[in-house]
């Protein structure tokens, strides 16, 4: 098959005949730019209302009581991300969350990605970096921008299917524990990223609890 560029002006309309078939194809240029944005605004999903948040000081008594859990308790290590994925589970209304680290703070951000929820297993995702993350996003669907500052908090454009709920930003968790809840807004995946791509020297103890209520 050849390539031929046609000069089209608006309101055009391109017919290309199969020299072996003679079949003929017609395109309008403005038809199918209405149907790709028709699809596109249909693929939108709706907005995600903002998470409650708020901070206690029982620091000890949180991280004493998720290191004797078997899951309560992971190291984020330099130049890492980690993003805890929370199904929407059919009995529960709403996501609760707290965490707290050892010493230093981490980056915190709380995403929703609308797919069907086959398990309600909550799984663990490992990325050296937030680059390398969009990256392996990718290769499921197209089109996100770099993830942003840590610092002054990300502003990326997510896919069709993900919505942000809150930004990456850096916490100190290592003062207070952090908390926080959202109501399911549908079906979908939470996706709790604790973000250390900034730390070049540092690893980072993190305790953290996740459940749902109902």
């Amino acid at each position: 098959v050849s390539n031929y560029n046609v000069p089209q002006g608006a309101g055009d309309i391109v017919m290309i005949q199969s020299d072996h078939t003679g079949a003929v194809d017609i395109l309008s240029a403005e038809l199918e730019t209405a149907d790709l944005l028709g699809e596109q605004r249909k693929a939108q999903p709706p907005p995600l209302a903002p998470p409650t948040m708020w901070t206690t000081e029982k620091t000890k008594e949180f991280k004493a009581r998720m290191g004797k859990e078997k899951n309560g308790r992971m190291v984020v290590k330099r130049g890492e991300v980690v993003t805890v994925r929370v199904p929407t589970h059919p009995d529960g209304k709403c996501i609760c969350w707290e965490f707290a680290t050892d010493d230093y703070d981490i980056g915190f951000g709380v995403y929703f990605d609308w797919t069907t929820v086959t398990s309600t297993a909550i799984t663990v995702q490992v990325s050296e970096s937030s680059d390398e993350e969009d990256e392996e996003e990718e290769e499921e669907i197209e089109g996100l921008s770099p993830a942003g500052d840590v610092e002054r908090g990300s502003k990326s454009y997510l896919r069709n299917r993900y919505g942000e709920i809150m930004p990456v930003y850096r916490r100190n968790s290592h003062r207070e524990v952090q908390a926080g809840s959202h109501e399911y807004p549908g079906e979908g995946i939470y996706l709790l990223k604790f973000d250390n791509s900034y730390s070049l020297l540092r690893n980072k103890t993190l305790f953290f609890h996740v459940y749902y209520t109902s």
